[in-house]
């Protein structure tokens, strides 16, 4: 079944005008879909002609964002030689690329998207977008290594931000991180003398993995593709 969107949202995901300004545009009569005046709150579909003042608009790109549960063993590349790279995991008809990275041995929740402004602003540190990440280490930990994490460890010369952790169990904690970088949290732990078994990122800012199965993807809802835009700074309509 084709994927169906309100006219209003058409012009926006154009980038034509906003919806309040489609509305006033869809209101003068002005607009037309296959042939006949569009009404507000009337559904189109790529196959419709969409036309202002006797001109056709074209559909371009709608902007996807993608929520996938990773296994183990898939790697965050879009480089297609690489064996059992993400892109060709997922399989998505689009062309979509990872925001940010989750290394081959850990498993949970990675963003993928076709909009490349997006990017960067998620990936800035300094916006502080929360990641959280469900860790196993080799042996039980005790008060200090949850303390010292908290407050930061030396990793290739420089300190790693404050953060903040949470007891699970004997040998299992939570991390919430405000920056990401490579192979961070196993770095912090090794150099505390602990080596990661298993390492699982459950949320990335207000989206979780909670509902996908592992290798299973879906489409942001409304809900959480609104609140990621309004979190880096654009205001949808």
């Amino acid at each position: 079944m084709a994927h169906t969107i309100r006219i209003n949202k058409f012009f926006t995901e154009q980038g034509i005008c906003s919806r309040r300004e489609a509305d006033r545009l869809i209101e003068s009569g002005i607009i037309t879909i296959n042939g006949r005046v569009a009404k507000l709150g009337d559904q189109v579909e790529p196959a419709d002609l969409i036309a202002r003042e006797g001109l056709v608009i074209p559909w371009g790109q709608t902007t996807l964002y993608i929520k996938y549960h990773k296994p183990v063993g898939v790697t965050t590349t879009s480089e297609s030689h690489v064996a059992r790279n993400i892109i060709a995991e997922i399989g998505h008809p689009e062309r979509i690329f990872p925001i940010g990275r989750l290394d081959k041995d850990s498993s949970g929740l990675i963003l993928l998207t076709n909009d490349g402004d997006i990017v960067n602003d998620i990936l800035r540190t300094e916006f502080g977008h929360e990641r959280e990440y469900l860790v196993r280490v080799d042996r039980p930990f005790d008060r200090p290594f949850l303390d010292q994490m908290s407050r930061g460890v030396v990793v290739l010369g420089s300190q790693t931000k404050p953060c903040r952790m949470i007891r699970v169990s004997d040998d299992r904690f939570r991390i919430i991180l405000t920056e990401g970088r490579n192979r961070q949290i196993r770095r912090m732990c090794q150099a505390l003398g602990y080596r990661v078994i298993t390492l699982h990122r459950t949320r990335i800012m207000h989206i979780t993995v909670e509902g996908l199965r592992v290798g299973q993807w879906k489409e942001l809802t409304t809900q959480e593709r609104k609140q990621l835009l309004a979190a880096i700074g654009r205001h949808p309509d």
